[in-house]
Order: structure tokens, then C-alpha cells, then sequence
């Protein structure tokens, strides 16, 4: 690197001599690494430690991608969008279809368990009705755990992490696969019914996420479909727009939310978007909605057991019309500001549980309803009264939310019923997020933050006007934006949920300020996750201190690149695979004419090719007897355009011979032409948006002077390259200026 031609600086030194790197002029030495840059790629997927590389979302156009474009018809190219929206219809589909399908298990075998736990309460046997109640919950728990742990680890959990890490470009190992989903379907009908202190809105968003996924491929990697059709998705790109569709198809299963469910994806999950993807996507929560409405016109007559109305988490407020005034503004600000305390607070508590495990319905009529049928518990209490903290309790987890957001019932659950359930749910929830089950945090905020919120329209009293049903529906955004920091979709799905545009102004409001106190206090539940697990996220707004670093100083932090000639010795092919672990090589070629200004000899990029294709290449020995370049026809007579897509890494199983090393292999075809590359004196800051934006696997640093006898390109950067961790793990004078400027 030449010195002289990156922008460095010079700064003030700190009270202890030393250079601050957040106070510099503009012609500082180069800033020195104290030791390689460390990029091991490991991370926690289901319970073991794997192997996590990067996804290929950049368009290789290599000499066989730029032939299959020109010749594209435009019949084809109308298979391709017609496919693209039949893909979205059935992602929205099948997820409609499963969710009904969850929903009809936890309501009916939940209401059967606490039907028989009421009869023996009914004739005081007290100490069998704890005995079946504990015996049913125990039963159904082992179920849900046993699945997870001894067929797929990788869907305990909600799984929302996971996918907002895919679709930022970090492939995971058995994600997506069918014994993930299966096991996802039955374990999360086992933990909910049990009735633990999780939902099942995260992992339906998984499911629907795994249902695109397996869409997408044309079935499970051993019995893939072979639709020539199918073709056109073979490739992560593609895939990922359709896992996109299905996170939002599963949040608006979850809630009956289908601009909610969109506005999820593209607030929360979504790197990579367009609007393309946003017509797709809302077509797919469109096709849940239909279905999850036919399936409750049917249960509305009774043929769907103890399903009831119960189950969609729909809580239609529409009939009540709620008013608040201008002095209500403080009460509700004051929701928003307590919400998001405590949703930071949860977050931290959160995460020391979540390190700590890291490391290691019947409707009962008789009983008071205010003219509304409802599902309030007599328990042990006289004939025609009712047990508040049994009504809350003892019953599922969608019902205990249709009774705290029930309006016009300002006295039916004393302030300590709602203490003992709000403290008893924090506590339940912290322990059991962490339990190999699949679980699904929206829920257990949802009852905390409504237990909250009617604790605190109680103890305003005759301050305010504002209902305390509406306090709840209050209480339960505040918390769930203090803990997610979500706030358009949130807002969207309470609208939605509630069925009452009145409530819009105040939701807005709630939500604005506990996302700004939470933020203040930590990141975000989902972020703390992707943390503890070891996902190379990359987030949208780079570290300050980033900009005072150049691509080319981090390029010396790594070993030298490893560069292949246009046309390679199969040999050297072989020895580059073996001893290395890089996932994409540059290549080079001697310069057939100087360029204008250009000394003669000097070396041309030609472009990158990628490690999967060097393995394909060797297993179909596509080797040549002299040292060429081969004709496109040869090219297309061995490799299909679509095949490419596909990953080939495994290279323990080639087996060549001492005869075929001495041949040469034609890489020019297979080389990605156009890869991205920028200057070695670019900060990282900008490298890293330039990286997230584009969804790259691969940056090529090029130097600025291009001269003869130099390399043309002097590094690559990858995801893990450009990690605030891994970054400051080399430059560790750069984590005293982040000290600084946290305080």
C-alpha cells in the first residue's frame, strides 16, 4: 500500500500522549494492527457451534449467466413472474393452513385440559386437579422439549433472529428444512397448549419462513422436485424474496394483520428490499387472510371443538368508542416512558437468563360478564362470583388477553391480582425463553405490558377518562416496543387487532417514546439474540469510529490474497482448496494490450470466481490438455447456467490423479466479470454500507495506483472482515476513542 495515497490523519493526543483516533487532522500514519484480523465464522445454530459462511445474493455474470440472458424468450421470462406470484400464493396458503391448524390444537387441547382440571375443582378434589393440571402441562412440555432436542435443535426458540440474519446474508445450517418445520408445527402446539409463558406468533413466523424456503428449492434437499420451472430459483436471491413473503405471511397468521405482517418484514426482518417485494408480500399476507376468515366462519358454527371464536388473537374493539382528552396526553406519555424502562429492563434481565442457558376452554356463564360473554373462573369463589387471578391464570393465553383488554370492567381485577400476575409473568417469561421448546416472545409482552397498563389506569383513577381496557391495549405496545423497538408494524397490528382507528393518535404516541427510552438503555431483544448467538449481523448505521479506518489498513490486517491465473494448473487448483478456506479467489490475466497511460505488462483483473465453482469443475473434470482458452459452445456443453447456482463446497470426495494435475483448467468462463470493488484509501464506515446495501459476499479492494509489476487487487472483504468485534480485535486503539465517546 502506498502510503502517500491514502487520507489519513493526524489528531490531538489524549491525556495520556496518545493519538485519539476521534480527533484527528487529516495526515496521520497509518493506523497499525496489533495482530491479524480474526474472521473464525463460528456461531450458535440450534445447540451446537457451526461453521456460518456468507450467501451468494450478488448476480454472478460470468460468460454463462451473460448467454442465458441474451437468449431468454419472453415466454420465459413470463414463466418466471408467473411462478414468482403462484410461489407467494402458495407461501400464503400453506401458512394460512398451518396456522389453523395450530390454533385448532391449542384451543381444543388446552380447553379439554382445563375442562378436567374444573371438574375436579368443581368437587374440591383439589390435589387431583393439580395433579392432572400438572401432569397434562408436564406431558405436553416433554413432548415439545424432546422433539427439539433429539431432531431439530435449530426450532426451539422463536426463530425471528435466525431469519432477520438470513436475509442480512448469513447462511444457516438445516434453517429451513422440513424436520425443522414438522418439529416447529408439533412443538410449538405442545409448549403453547401447556400453557408456558410463550406464544406461538414467533415460531409461525419460522414456519412460514420454512414453508417458502422448501417452496422455493422444490422440496427437502434429498427429494427435490425436478421442475424444470424450478430452475429459476436456484439461487439465494430468489430465495430469499420468498422467505421474505413467509416471515410476513407468519406474522399476519399470528395476528390476522396483513399490512402489519408486510410492515414487519420490512421494519424488522428485511435487509433488502423493493417494491416488487412489497406487492408479493402483501399478496401473500392477502391469501392468509382469506383463509384464517374462512376457517372462522366455519368455527363460528360450532364444528371446530372448544375452538370458538378463541385462538386468532383477534381482539375486535370496534363496538366501544373511546374517548381521551388533551390532559390524558400525560397518562399516556407516561405509558410510553414506564414501557419502554421496563422493556430495556426485560431485555437485560433477558439476556443474563438467556447467557445463563447458553452456558448450560370453557365459556363459564354463570359467572359475572358486564352483559359481554367472556370466560371469567369461578375457581373455589361462592355461585355467582368469580376469581380474578384465576380468570387471568387459568385459562389459555389468548384468552387471558381478551380479558385484560376488555373494556368498561374498571373493577374486575384488583391491583394485587394484577401485581401477582404481571410479577409471575416476568418471572415465567425470563425462565422459560430460554427452554428448548419453540417459543414466541409477542404474546408474553403482549400480557405484561397489559397487566401493566391496567395496574397503572388504576392507579390514575378519576385523573383520567381513558378506559382501563384501553390502558391495557396501551400498556401492552409501550412494552412490546420498549423490548422489540418496533414501531409502523406495531402500530399497524394493534390497529388491525383492535378493529378501532380511534385508538391511532395515542398508539403512535406510546410507541414513539417507549422505542426512544428503550433505545437509550440497549439494543433490542432481537439484536441481544443475534449477539448471543454469534450471527455476523451486519447493522444499517456503521461504529464513528469506522470512517477514521481505511478498506486498505484492514486488507494488511489479513493474510495476503490468494489470486488464480485465467487459465490455471489443475494442480494449483487443487493445492488452493486444500490449504485454504476462502470462499472466492481473484483472478488474473497478463494484459494483452496496454491501455492509454498503461506500462506494458501490466496484470488485468479479469474478475472472481467462487470456491463452489473451482469444486464443480473438479468433480466434472473439465480439464484441458494444453494451456487455452476454451470456445463458449465447450462451456455450454458442460455446464447448465442453472447448475452453477447451486453449492458445491465438498472437496474431500475429488479424487484426482498425477496425470490430471499436470493439466489446466479454463477459469474465464466461470468468473464472475463485474465483482464489486472499491479503492484502498475508502473508510470501512462507507464499505460497510456499500456491503450491507448490495447484499455482497465478496469486496475486492483495488489500490489506487495501478502501475506494472503490482497486483491489481491487494484484498477481500468479507462479512466477518468488517464486524466492529473483529475489527477492533486487530486495532484496539481504536476501542479507547469508542470508550470515550460511549461515556
Amino acid at each position: 500500500m502506498v502510503e502517500e495515497d491514502l487520507n489519513q490523519v493526524v489528531g490531538n493526543s489524549n491525556y495520556n500522549g496518545e493519538a485519539d483516533p476521534e480527533s484527528n487532522t487529516l495526515n496521520q500514519p497509518l493506523v497499525k494492527a496489533n495482530r491479524t484480523l480474526s474472521s473464525t465464522p463460528l456461531a450458535l445454530v440450534g445447540t451446537k457451534v457451526s461453521h456460518i459462511e456468507s450467501l451468494d445474493y450478488e448476480i454472478n455474470e460470468n460468460d454463462l449467466f451473460k448467454h442465458d440472458w441474451r437468449k431468454r424468450s419472453k415466454a420465459q421470462v413470463l414463466q418466471y413472474v408467473f411462478l414468482k406470484w403462484t410461489l407467494a400464493c402458495l407461501v400464503g396458503l400453506f401458512t394460512g393452513l398451518i396456522a389453523t391448524l395450530i390454533n385448532l390444537a391449542v384451543e381444543n387441547i388446552a380447553g379439554y385440559k382445563l375442562l378436567a382440571v374444573g371438574h375436579f375443582l368443581s368437587q374440591e378434589r383439589y390435589a387431583t386437579g393439580l395433579m392432572v393440571l400438572a401432569g397434562a402441562n408436564l406431558g405436553l412440555t416433554l413432548v415439545a422439549s424432546v422433539l427439539c432436542v433429539f431432531f431439530a435443535p435449530t426450532a426451539a426458540g422463536p426463530g425471528i433472529p435466525e431469519i432477520k440474519a438470513y436475509l442480512n446474508g448469513v447462511d444457516l445450517p438445516n434453517m429451513f428444512g422440513a424436520t425443522t418445520m414438522i418439529v416447529k408445527i408439533i412443538g410449538s402446539i405442545g409448549a403453547v397448549a401447556a400453557g408456558l409463558d410463550l406464544g406461538k406468533e414467533g415460531p409461525l413466523v419460522h414456519i412460514g419462513s420454512c414453508i417458502a424456503s422448501l417452496l422455493g428449492q422444490g422440496g427437502t434437499d434429498n427429494h427435490r422436485i425436478k421442475w424444470r420451472w424450478l430452475r429459476y430459483f436456484n439461487n439465494d436471491r430468489d430465495r430469499r424474496d420468498l422467505i421474505t413473503c413467509g416471515s410476513a405471511a407468519g406474522v399476519c397468521a399470528a395476528f390476522r394483520s396483513p399490512v402489519g405482517g408486510v410492515l414487519f418484514a420490512l421494519e424488522e426482518v428485511a435487509t433488502w428490499w423493493r417494491s416488487a417485494l412489497l406487492w408479493r408480500t402483501f399478496f401473500s399476507t392477502a391469501v392468509v387472510v382469506v383463509i384464517l376468515r374462512e376457517f372462522i366462519e366455519i368455527c363460528n358454527s360450532g364444528k371446530c371443538g372448544l375452538f370458538g371464536r378463541g385462538g386468532l388473537i383477534m381482539f375486535d374493539v370496534s363496538h366501544v368508542t373511546y374517548t381521551y382528552h388533551v390532559t390524558d396526553i400525560v397518562p399516556v406519555m407516561l405509558i410510553g416512558v414506564i414501557g419502554g424502562i421496563l422493556g430495556s429492563l426485560y431485555n437485560h434481565v433477558l439476556h443474563k437468563v438467556l447467557r445463563l442457558y447458553n452456558l448450560i376452554n370453557e365459556k363459564d356463564e354463570i359467572c359475572p360478564t358486564n352483559g359481554r360473554s367472556g370466560n371469567f373462573k369461578q375457581f373455589h369463589c361462592p355461585k355467582g362470583y368469580y376469581n380474578d387471578l384465576a380468570t387471568l391464570l387459568l385459562t389459555t393465553n389468548d384468552d387471558a388477553v381478551r380479558n385484560l383488554f376488555s373494556s368498561n370492567t374498571p373493577n374486575e381485577f384488583s391491583m394485587g391480582s394484577l401485581w401477582i400476575f404481571f410479577v409471575l409473568y416476568c418471572i415465567l417469561g425470563l425462565f422459560t425463553f430460554g427452554i428448548a421448546t419453540p417459543s414466541g416472545l409477542f404474546l408474553p409482552i403482549i400480557l405484561m405490558g397489559a397487566a401493566y397498563g391496567r395496574m397503572l389506569g388504576a392507579a390514575m383513577g378519576s385523573y383520567t377518562s381513558i378506559d382501563q381496557g384501553l390502558y391495557a391495549v396501551l400498556g401492552a405496545a409501550a412494552l412490546m416496543a420498549g423490548s422489540m423497538r418496533m414501531t409502523v408494524s406495531l402500530c399497524v397490528i394493534f390497529l388491525e387487532l383492535t378493529n378501532n382507528l380511534l385508538l391511532l393518535p395515542i398508539t403512535m404516541i406510546v410507541l414513539l417514546i417507549a422505542k426512544t427510552v428503550g433505545d437509550s438503555f440497549n439494543p433490542s431483544i432481537y439484536d441481544i439474540i443475534l449477539d448471543l448467538k454469534g450471527l455476523p449481523f451486519l447493522d444499517a448505521n456503521p461504529e464513528p469510529w469506522m470512517r477514521n479506518l481505511s478498506v486498505g489498513e484492514l486488507g494488511d490486517a489479513k493474510p495476503p490474497v490468494v489470486t488464480l491465473q485465467g487459465v490455471e494448473k489443475v494442480s494449483k487448483i487443487v493445492d488452493v482448496l486444500r490449504n485454504t478456506t476462502h470462499n472466492a479467489f481473484p483472478v488474473l490475466d497478463e494484459a494483452e494490450l496496454p491501455q492509454v497511460g498503461l506500462a506494458t505488462g501490466a496484470t488485468e483483473l479479469h474478475g472472481l470466481i467462487l470456491r463452489a465453482h473451482l469444486v464443480k469443475v473438479l468433480k466434472k473434470r473439465w480439464f484441458l490438455t494444453e494451456k487455452r482458452r476454451t470456445e463458449e459452445w465447450e462451456v455450454r456443453e458442460k455446464f447448465p447456467w442453472d447448475e452453477l447456482a447451486e453449492r458445491e463446497d465438498n472437496f474431500d470426495d475429488v479424487a484426482i490423479t498425477s496425470s490430471e494435475m499436470e493439466m489446466f483448467v479454463d477459469l474465464h468462463p466461470l468468473t464472475n466479470t463485474t465483482p464489486y470493488t472499491v479503492m484502498e484509501n475508502m473508510s470501512v464506515a462507507k464499505a460497510l454500507v456499500l456491503f450491507r446495501q448490495v447484499g455482497l459476499r465478496h469486496l475486492l479492494i483495488v489500490p489506487k495506483i495501478q502501475s506494472s509489476g503490482l497486483c491489481p487487487v491487494v484484498g477481500i472483504l468479507t462479512r466477518q472482515d468488517l464486524r466492529a468485534h473483529n475489527i477492533l480485535q486487530a486495532f484496539p486503539q481504536m476501542e479507547k476513542s469508542k470508550g470515550r465517546k460511549a461515556n
